[in-house]
C-alpha cells in the first residue's frame, strides 16, 4: 500500500485518483516545492522488465523537455526501490473520455476547438521527435476553465512493439488503435493523426468507429473494414469535417494528412466555416447594429454677428421650418424602425418563429440552434458557481414564446465561478482558519492531522492550495492540523504474575490501554494472574499503545488418586499425624489423629492439577510428595 508511503524522502502519496493497465496514479505532495502533483507509479509487471524500464525512462525524460500549454508537464523521473515512477503536473478536471459519456455527441464547434488543441499539442510534439502513441479520451485532461491538457507522451512509447502482451491483455485501448499499431508494424506520426480522427469521431457521434466482442475483433476491423460515415449518426455534421475526419482514419498511412500540420489546417477551415455559417442566413438588406451621427444644423444657416452688433436673427419661413420638421420625423421613424428591427426582428414580416430552450447547454450549441431557427443571438457574461463556464444561465425572451424571424435572443453565459485569492491560514487555529476560508468565499475541504514538534496542538500547519493562488469561489481548501509533539516511546515493564484486575491503573498512568485479554490453562499460576503479555516485557512501544495479556484459568484436568501409607516411629507414646494436601483448589487437611509407635496408616486422597501430599509428625515434615 503507497499511501502515506514517501517516495524519495520528497513525494508523499496523499490518494489513489486513477489509473489504467499500465500504472497507477496517485494525488501526491511535493515536500520540497510545497505543491500537489500528480504521480504515476508502474505495475509490478513492467518495473521487472529491465530492457522496459530503460526504454520507459528515456521516453519520459524526452518527454519531460516538453512545454505547451496542451501538454501535461513532467516534472520529474526517478525510483525508489522497486518502484518507478513519473511526476506530473496536477490537473484538477476530468477525462474527455467522462466528458463524451456525459454530453455526447458533443456540439460541432466545440468538438472541432478539442480537436485543434489536442493536435496543436501533437504538433509540438512530433516537431521534437517524441510520438504519443496512445491518443485516447482517457488520456484527454478537461480542465476546470475548457483548457485541454494531453498526458502520457512517451509513455506508451516504451512499450514493446508488439501492442498484444504476453498475457493476451492490450497496453492502451484497441478501440483507438491505427492499422499499424494493430499489425505490431513500425509506429510513426500518422499513428497519432489516425488515433486523433477516432477520437474527433466519438465526440461527433458519441460512439467509437469499430466495436467488437474481443480486443482482437476490434484489431481487425481497424485492418479490414471501413468506418460509418460519422454524418449518418450526426447529421449536424458538417461535410467538410466528415471528410477531415475520414481521412485522418485512412487504412493507407500514405492517404491520410501528410503531417499534423496538414490536419491542423483543414481543422481551421472547418472552424472558419462554422463561424461564417452563423451569419449565412442574415438578408443582404438587414441593418446591422451601426452608430448614427449626430444631427446638427448646416453652418450656412449660422449668422456670425459682431459682439458689439446685436442684430436680430433671420426668421425662418414657414415652408423651410415644415421641411425640417418633415426631415426630423422621417428620421424618428427610421431610428424606430431600425430600434424596432434590432428588438424585435423583422415585425413587418409574417414569418414566426417559437423560441427554443438552451439554457443549459454550451454557447456554441446554442448559438447554433437558435441561428437554426433565423434567429440572433446577444451575450453577456455572468459569474456562476452552479452553472459551468461556457453555459447558459438563462436567456430572454424565454423559450416557447413565438416572435418574429431575426429577433435578437439575449443569452447570460456563465463566467464560471467568481474568483478570489486563498488566505493564508497556516498557524491560526482550526476555528479561525475555517471563518477565514469561508469568508473568503471558500470551503473546509479534507482535514488531516499529523504530529509536530513546532506547531502546537490544532493549529494549522500546512494548506492546499497554498496562498495567494487564485481559485474559483467555492473551491475547497484542505488543511493539516498538527495534533503536537509526537507520543513518547515507552519501555513496557513486566506484567506477568499480576493479577489481571490490578494492571488497569498501572497502563493508564503509563498512558497505554489494556488490549485483547485471553485465558489458558496454567498450571503454573493461579485462575487470574497474568501468564503472558504481548508486547513482550522490556519492549519499546508508543503512548497509546495496546497491550495485549494471557490470563491463566483452571486446566481441565481428571481428578488424581493416591494411596498415602505411613508407620508411626518409634518416639512418644502419643503421636499426632496429619496429611495435607496442595492443588488447583487451594491447600487442605486430609487426615488428622494421634497414634502409637510402630501403628500402619493407609489413606486415599485425591486433587485436581499439580498435587502435593504432605506427612507432619507433631507438627514436622516427615514426608512430601509430587503427584
Amino acid at each position: 500500500m503507497l499511501i502515506n508511503r514517501t517516495l524519495d524522502n520528497r513525494y508523499t502519496i496523499l490518494e489513489r485518483i486513477g489509473g489504467g493497465g499500465m500504472a497507477d496514479v496517485y494525488r501526491a505532495h511535493d515536500k520540497l516545492l510545497d505543491r500537489s502533483v500528480a504521480v504515476k507509479v508502474l505495475r509490478s509487471q513492467f518495473t521487472n522488465d529491465e530492457e522496459f524500464v530503460t526504454r520507459f525512462r528515456r521516453e519520459a525524460q524526452a518527454a519531460a523537455r516538453l512545454s505547451h500549454p496542451n501538454i501535461v508537464n513532467i516534472y520529474d523521473v526517478g525510483h525508489d526501490e522497486d518502484i518507478y515512477y513519473i511526476v506530473m503536473e496536477y490537473i484538477s478536471g476530468e477525462t474527455l473520455k467522462d466528458k463524451i459519456l456525459r454530453e455526447a455527441p458533443l456540439p460541432v464547434e466545440m468538438a472541432v476547438r478539442i480537436a485543434l488543441e489536442i493536435a496543436e499539442a501533437l504538433e509540438h510534439a512530433h516537431q521534437s521527435g517524441l510520438i504519443h502513441c496512445d491518443i485516447k479520451p482517457h488520456n484527454i485532461l478537461m480542465t476546470r476553465a475548457g483548457r485541454v491538457k494531453v498526458t502520457d507522451f512517451g509513455i506508451a512509447r516504451a512499450v514493446t512493439s508488439a501492442t498484444m502482451t504476453q498475457t493476451g491483455t492490450i497496453i492502451g485501448s484497441v478501440h483507438y488503435f491505427s492499422p499499424e499499431q494493430a499489425k505490431g508494424s513500425v509506429i510513426g506520426a500518422k499513428s497519432d493523426i489516425y488515433s486523433l480522427g477516432v477520437v474527433l469521431y466519438e465526440m461527433l457521434t458519441g460512439t467509437v468507429p469499430f466495436t467488437g466482442e474481443t480486443p482482437i475483433s476490434i484489431a481487425l476491423k481497424h485492418l479490414q473494414e471501413e468506418p460509418k460515415p460519422p454524418r449518418e449518426a450526426n447529421p449536424e455534421i458538417p461535410p467538410l469535417l466528415e471528410a477531415v475526419v475520414l481521412k485522418a482514419m485512412a487504412k493507407n498511412a500514405d492517404a491520410r494528412f501528410g503531417d499534423i500540420s496538414e490536419m491542423i489546417a483543414d481543422l481551421k477551415l472547418v472552424q472558419n466555416y462554422l463561424r461564417d455559417d452563423r451569419t449565412r442566413r442574415l438578408s443582404r438588406e438587414d441593418f446591422p447594429t451601426q452608430i448614427l451621427p449626430r444631427i446638427a444644423a448646416p453652418e450656412g444657416n449660422i449668422q456670425h454677428q459682431p459682439e458689439d452688433e446685436a442684430k436680430p436673427l433671420p426668421t425662418p419661413s414657414p415652408a423651410k421650418s415644415r421641411g425640417w420638421i418633415w426631415a426630423l420625423a422621417a428620421l424618428l421613424i427610421f431610428a424606430f424602425a431600425i430600434g424596432a428591427f434590432l428588438a424585435y426582428g423583422k415585425f413587418w414580416s409574417l414569418n414566426e418563429v417559437t423560441v427554443p430552450n438552451v439554457v443549459g447547454k454550451h454557447i456554441d450549441s446554442a448559438r447554433n440552434i437558435l441561428t437554426s431557427q433565423n434567429l440572433r443571438v446577444s451575450v453577456t457574461e455572468s459569474f456562476s458557481d452552479k452553472v459551468p463556464a461556457g453555459y447558459v444561465i438563462s436567456q430572454s425572451p424565454e423559450a416557447g414564446a413565438v416572435v418574429k424571424e431575426q429577433r435578437m435572443i439575449n443569452l447570460v453565459v456563465s463566467k464560471g465561478g467568481e474568483v478570489t485569492a486563498v488566505p493564508d491560514v497556516r498557524g491560526l487555529n482550526r476555528r479561525d482558519a475555517e471563518l477565514q476560508i469561508r469568508n473568503a468565499g471558500l470551503v473546509l475541504g479534507r482535514i488531516d492531522e499529523q504530529f509536530s514538534a513546532d506547531a502546537a496542538q490544532d493549529t494549522v500547519i500546512a494548506q492546499n492550495p497554498r496562498p495567494p493562488a487564485q481559485v474559483t469561489k467555492g473551491t475547497a481548501v484542505d488543511i493539516v492540523i498538527s495534533k503536537g509533539a509526537g507520543p513518547r516511546r515507552i519501555v513496557l515493564p513486566d506484567f506477568r504474575g499480576s493479577p489481571i484486575g490490578t494492571v488497569n491503573t498501572q497502563l493508564d498512568s503509563l498512558k497505554l490501554k489494556l488490549g485483547k485479554v485471553t485465558e489458558a490453562p496454567s498450571d503454573k499460576y493461579p485462575p487470574g494472574t497474568i501468564t503472558d503479555q504481548n508486547p513482550a516485557p522490556a519492549s519499546e512501544v508508543m503512548e497509546g499503545s495496546s497491550v495485549d495479556f494471557v490470563v491463566a484459568k483452571s486446566p481441565a484436568t481428571a481428578v488424581k488418586r493416591a494411596v498415602v501409607q505411613i508407620t508411626v516411629p518409634e518416639g512418644p507414646i502419643r503421636q499426632a499425624i496429619q496429611i495435607v494436601v496442595t492443588d488447583t483448589n487451594g491447600r487442605r487437611v486430609v487426615y488428622e489423629a494421634v497414634h502409637k509407635p510402630g501403628e500402619r496408616i493407609e489413606k486415599t486422597i485425591e486433587g485436581v492439577g499439580q498435587v502435593r501430599v504432605q506427612v507432619y509428625i507433631n507438627g514436622v515434615l516427615l514426608q512430601e510428595q509430587t503427584l
